[in-house]
């Protein structure tokens, strides 16, 4: 399999690696998503709630990279892996979500004279309980051949 984006990430120091298997680890991220989804519905400010949002989505989807022993430190590399490896469970409208929700929480976090648009913001929020719901779903059907499968492949990458 020949991906550029994967390659890079796989020679970052912080890109994608083989880590071991954790079941703790990937409930762990679990949790913490279901923790954002709870600041996101009690933050005051829109920064926050889309901060809060995007970390539920994140969290989410990391738990499952987790839970194949998938470390990934950079955010634009774990939507490359999503894209590669999880497009059974994932479309690319929502691969193409995901990044544009780290966009909109970048430009809410880091930017005072960037507004992101209150379609974006309204998505980001209604989506967010939905992505975890789906990521826990994903956990609890994964296949120990389709983590294997993944293992392998990235092995062959990094």
């Amino acid at each position: 399999m020949e991906n550029k984006t994967l390659n890079w990430c796989c020679n970052q120091k912080h890109g994608i690696s083989l880590v071991e298997e954790s079941k703790n680890l990937s409930s762990a991220f679990i949790e913490k998503a279901e923790r954002s989804l709870e600041e996101m519905s009690n933050a005051k400010y829109i920064e926050s709630k889309l901060n809060y949002a995007y970390y539920a989505i994140y969290e989410s989807v990391y738990a499952i990279l987790q839970r194949m022993g998938v470390k990934s430190e950079i955010h634009k590399c774990t939507f490359e892996f999503m894209k590669v490896f999880l497009s059974e469970h994932f479309t690319p409208e929502e691969c193409k979500f995901i990044e544009k929700s780290h966009d909109a929480r970048n430009d809410a976090t880091y930017y005072v004279n960037r507004k992101v648009k209150d379609q974006m913001a309204n998505d980001m929020m209604k989506r967010a309980p939905l992505f975890v719901v789906k990521c826990k779903s994903i956990l609890d059907k994964i296949m120990e051949s389709k983590i294997k499968y993944v293992r392998d492949e990235l092995k062959k990458i990094c």
